[in-house]
């Protein structure tokens, strides 16, 4: 999965919204939350189309954290994104 180039990241005080620019932002008009995490995650799917065992792994490389733990939260940030015209 890859992020649509349509978004953008920002940090605003301690955590990142994700806002639409472009065309998305005729139909998007609101703003995605994340903790550092899910920034961390978002950054690695708008480089390149990767898998969520791709994700899994980064995460592994980046915290300290078990692979269970990793899969989970992975999964479950890519289940709320897909409820947002997010992926390509």
């Amino acid at each position: 999965m890859k992020i649509n180039q349509d978004f953008t990241i920002q940090k605003v005080g301690g955590s990142y919204v994700a806002v639409a620019v472009g065309e998305t932002s005729k139909s998007f008009h609101g703003m995605i939350r994340l903790n550092e995490t899910g920034a961390f995650l978002w950054k690695k799917m708008a480089e390149r189309d990767v898998t969520e065992e791709e994700l899994v792994d980064a995460l592994l490389e980046e915290y300290e954290i078990d692979r269970e733990t990793a899969t989970e939260d992975v999964h479950k940030m890519v289940e709320a994104l897909r409820a947002y015209p997010i992926f390509l």
